[in-house]
């Protein structure tokens, strides 16, 4: 049964993390995508660290459902190629830095002439106007400027630290695919394709507000600097390995108390409602740390689960895969890639009743697919050769190989 995006088609001209992801998430819900790469090598990250069969773990993780076709657009003959796969779109996505597009030829206004309806996405690191629009942008910089490094710290006061994923650029890419499948519903009724501009910078900041920003919230009593509200993660250390443990609601600290046996905690007037645990809150956790410390994390999970004390266990990334859970909801899956053999991934998230998303075909193989897409788009094996010659495929390279 065919994806939510059966007989939608991307055209992608993006490279690292937060672009392909967008469409590998289209891909896995059913769009055909075609990758259309540089000359050279293609997507930097074909080249990253944590190889097998000269494929990239990280390429192969945002690349899956989609075709590959390498086409030069600093040649005439490389443009025209692609204005012939775009005419065929309804979608078209790259993430050069702001006005690259335009100077190469690949500009929205180049492409809507030969695709009026299409949703043409632009995105940037920091944007497309400002005094930073021009700077090179990788994660780390947009978790600085967001102030994401500064929540991460836990106050104003202490040293910056960056949260250990690239969150700005997977966050990105999720906000960009939501963002590609809105316009198409636009469209879809109105006729209308339309311009989806978005900065990681602005993807990150919206992802802050929503529980983050409370002291920058009320216009007039912002907080002049940003005071933690806890120096403790909500990690704690038990007789052998970690576990979480958060408590919100009155119910909830009341069961905690009583499953780790200290029943005189209710009566102190620091915790006695939400507001009071939280202003105090560092001695909340200390309390709560020190009682954790004398069991195992198998003994305290159980007993708290059974109060209804929301819980769980800290796993590693190897652990993690043989999780209860996890394998629960399958959502870890091994299957042949053709050139690096047997792979894990995870599956798409979202799962549809009517229209099931699914890992398509495995990461592509560089420009494997340039003539079967090109033929697709009406140009037969004359016009093809004429585009080799012309340079389309880059300095003496074969179409398809």
């Amino acid at each position: 049964m065919p994806g939510p995006l059966d007989s939608i088609r991307v055209i992608d001209l993006t490279s690292m993390i937060s672009g392909p992801l967008a469409t590998m998430m289209l891909g896995d819900q059913g769009a055909e995508v075609i990758k259309v790469e540089a000359p050279g090598g293609g997507d930097h990250t074909r080249a990253a660290a944590n190889r097998r069969g000269g494929m990239s773990a990280s390429f192969l993780h945002n690349n899956r459902s989609k075709r590959s076709a390498v086409l030069d657009l600093k040649a005439e003959a490389g443009r025209a190629a692609l204005l012939k796969l775009a005419a065929t779109a309804d979608v078209f996505v790259q993430n050069f830095r702001p006005g690259v597009a335009e100077r190469i030829g690949v500009g929205e206004d180049a492409i809507r002439a030969v695709a009026p309806s299409i949703v043409y996405v632009s995105i940037s690191g920091f944007g497309e106007e400002g005094p930073y629009r021009d700077k090179p942008v990788y994660d780390p910089l947009v978790q600085g400027v967001s102030g994401l490094a500064s929540v991460q710290a836990g106050s104003d006061e202490a040293r910056p630290r960056l949260v250990r994923t690239i969150l700005p650029d997977k966050l990105s890419g999720i906000v960009a695919a939501q963002a590609i499948t809105a316009a198409l519903l636009a469209r879809a009724r109105t006729g209308e394709g339309q311009h989806v501009r978005l900065s990681m910078l602005d993807a990150v900041v919206a992802f802050l507000w929503a529980s983050d920003m409370g002291s920058q919230t009320f216009v007039g009593d912002s907080l002049p600097q940003q005071a933690a509200a806890s120096f403790a993660d909500l990690i704690y250390d038990t007789a052998d390995t970690p576990i979480s443990v958060a408590v919100q609601s009155d119910r909830e600290w009341r069961s905690l108390a009583r499953a780790v046996d200290h029943p005189e905690w209710l009566d102190d007037s620091r915790f006695r409602g939400v507001e009071d645990r939280q202003r105090n809150i560092d001695a909340r956790l200390e309390l709560t740390q020190s009682a954790l410390r004398g069991r195992s994390a198998a003994e305290w999970l159980e007993r708290l689960a059974a109060a209804d004390v929301p819980c769980a266990p800290v796993l590693t990334r190897n652990a993690t895969l043989d999780d209860p859970q996890v394998r629960a909801n399958g959502i870890v899956v091994e299957f042949d890639h053709p050139m690096a053999g047997r792979v894990r991934a995870a599956r798409p998230a979202a799962r549809f009743s009517g229209t099931p998303a699914a890992i398509g075909a495995p990461a592509p193989a560089y420009g494997a697919d340039t003539e079967a897409v090109l033929r697709e788009a009406g140009l037969g094996e004359t016009d093809i050769e004429d585009l080799r010659r012309g340079g389309a495929f880059g300095p003496e390279r074969e179409a398809g190989t």
